[in-house]
């Protein structure tokens, strides 16, 4: 099997001048550098667990432990 080297052959490639750089209008410009083109991105508003669903979760919680601790009391007695 023998290797073949997948870079072009810079006698054969157009566009390239000596020594292997690129005259001005062969590569496509770069990007915009307009800083604000994009689509506007909305704020982050949202800043951790709002206080109801806290809330709701911390009374789910009491509700579940109170009730293994009467079950625990019940078994004993």
């Amino acid at each position: 099997m023998s290797y073949v080297n997948p870079d072009p052959e810079p006698d054969r490639t157009p566009g390239l001048e000596p020594g292997g750089g690129v005259p001005p209008g062969e590569t496509p410009p770069a990007e915009s550098s307009m800083p604000e083109a994009g689509p506007r991105e909305p704020e982050a508003t949202t800043r951790g667990w709002a206080k109801a669903p806290l809330t709701i979760i911390l009374v789910l919680v009491l509700v579940v432990a109170v009730g293994f601790l009467a079950y625990a009391l019940a078994l004993i007695l």
